[in-house]
């Protein structure tokens, strides 16, 4: 794996690469390869925000540059063909220090930075084309985020949440390790029109290490 930094202030863009694939900091010129991997088969996304359309691809892309300093998205490089085969990002990322100060407005810390790294963070926002599901590409994947989370930021939890009637998403964390909190009810506007309830999942740092072996077998499995 390897993290190869750039710019001078915040959370500098990284890219993060192993064996099947490579996350680059999603950009502008991602757009048309976004759009041909969203557009092989859509009937998996009914309950994943995903683009639609070379503008539908620029739309994304600048919404998530726009929540740049709690958030780092990513699209996903397949190695094997080099063809961009979906996104995924860090989510809600936040800095705590002890003892607590009073949180500040919005109930968040201060602006995370490379010198004053995430206490906590949430992977997600992930999907992929209809040829990388179910293979190495999203095993991978997460296993980089992990470890850039727990390893370089030293972070003390990595969460995800998914709608709780995604079924197929919540056998997906769960594989990853993590441990299931519960659902946040009435929680957020859902894509099909309705109020999304939320499942939410963790993994803590005392827990990383047997998530990171049992991600290694299952990439070991998949190769």
């Amino acid at each position: 794996m390897t993290m190869l930094n750039a710019t001078a202030s915040g959370l500098n863009p990284v890219t993060l690469s192993g064996r099947f694939v490579r996350l680059e900091p999603l950009g502008s010129e991602h757009a048309e390869e976004l759009a041909q991997a969203a557009g092989e088969d859509r009937t998996s996304f009914g309950l994943t925000t995903v683009p639609e359309g070379v503008e539908g691809a620029r739309r994304y892309i600048e919404r998530a540059r726009q929540a740049v300093g709690h958030e780092v998205p990513f699209a996903v490089r397949r190695l094997g063909d080099e063809r961009v085969v979906g996104s995924t990002r860090f989510l809600d990322l936040d800095v705590f220090s002890w003892p607590a100060p009073i949180p500040a407005a919005g109930g968040t810390g201060p602006t995370p930075s490379d010198h004053l790294p995430p206490t906590v963070a949430e992977i997600g926002a992930t999907w992929y084309a209809a040829s990388a599901q179910r293979t190495a590409v999203n095993t991978e994947s997460k296993l980089l985020l992990l470890s850039h989370a727990f390893e370089v930021w030293g972070v003390i939890r990595v969460s995800f949440k998914t709608d709780a009637r995604n079924q197929a998403s919540r056998r997906a964390i769960e594989r990853l390790g993590a441990q299931f909190e519960g659902i946040r009810r009435a929680h957020v506007p859902a894509i099909d029109g309705t109020i999304r309830d939320s499942a939410y999942f963790s993994i803590l740092r005392d827990e990383w290490p047997s998530a990171r072996a049992g991600l290694m077998a299952r990439l070991d499995r998949e190769y």
